[in-house]
């Protein structure tokens, strides 16, 4: 089994928010090509979304990882056709002069919505999802160290390598983490965004009720069958296609999640939650023209 894909957190769904009004930008110049995976021997794959001065890279993302990052949601408040999760794309484009790199989603959204031709609605759902909660003491994630003299966060730095080994993601600004040689580890990660790395590993969504301000680091051991259920699970959440064998593996593999996150002083809770989510009613495989 090859899990040579790239997961990673979706951590462009967590770009701030400019403060003033919301109004619709688009990219000066955009196109928009399928994905072509080329190792050339090479078992890992590297995903992510660059920005260069006033040139935009986004490379090898699903149409359900765009359409998360443009709205600035989660992947599962989205519903739509099965392929949105599988289909990968590639972006290349310009900012327009004096527009921040913070409006990439507005720009993502606007290019994606054009160029596919998507037509949405939005709705409730209750779902079974994971709490996130703080749990008993004492809490064991570490403050991250802050530098006084570091120069100002960049909007958009965010990519993941994959491989059968492991994952690791550099979120930008020093936010990062990784799975491989037997451990799991996190740096630089707020309460939302830990929430949103653990979704990434297991059966359902995390939603964040900790009420935790800080930013934190924090690791824990991961044994063998612990890696493989996690990186299985990974690899669905990530569109990857598995064969029913390792799909069975899941059967006796549990939740490692929920042992790592007691250890941690967190819980994660299992209940059924309303969530607001995005119905895909329209939307083209294939974009128009560039």
């Amino acid at each position: 089994m090859k899990l040579h894909y790239a997961v990673f957190a979706g951590a462009l769904t967590l770009l701030p928010v400019s403060s003033q009004a919301q109004s619709k930008v688009e990219f000066e110049v955009a196109s928009i090509r399928p994905f072509s995976i080329n190792t050339q021997g090479n078992e890992s794959v590297t995903l992510g979304a660059r920005i260069d001065r006033a040139q935009v890279r986004i490379t090898g993302l699903t149409m359900r990882d765009l359409l998360a990052m443009a709205y600035r949601i989660k992947l599962y408040q989205l519903s739509g056709p099965e392929w949105i999760a599988t289909e990968r794309y590639d972006i290349n484009a310009k900012l327009p002069e004096g527009v921040s790199p913070e409006k990439l989603p507005e720009m993502v959204q606007a290019l994606v919505s054009d160029r596919f031709g998507i037509r949405m609605h939005r709705e409730q759902k209750e779902m079974p999802v994971y709490a996130l909660l703080v749990g008993k003491p004492p809490l064991k994630l570490k403050d991250s160290v802050v530098d006084p003299n570091a120069p100002p966060p960049t909007a958009v730095q965010v990519t993941g390598t994959g491989s059968a080994a492991g994952v690791a993601v550099n979120m930008g600004n020093g936010s990062s983490y990784a799975l491989g040689a037997g451990k799991f580890e996190a740096k630089k990660i707020n309460a939302a965004g830990m929430a949103a790395v653990l979704e990434r590993f297991t059966d359902r969504p995390v939603m964040d009720m900790t009420e935790l301000k800080g930013t934190y680091d924090f690791e824990f051991p991961v044994t063998p069958e612990e890696m493989q259920t996690l990186m299985i699970r990974a690899a669905i959440n990530a569109g990857v296609q598995l064969p029913p064998q390792a799909l069975q593996l899941l059967d006796n593999g549990g939740n490692p999640l929920a042992d790592a996150s007691e250890r941690l002083g967190l819980k994660l809770d299992s209940r059924r939650m309303p969530v607001e989510i995005i119905v895909i009613d329209q939307i083209q495989k294939t974009p128009t023209d560039n």
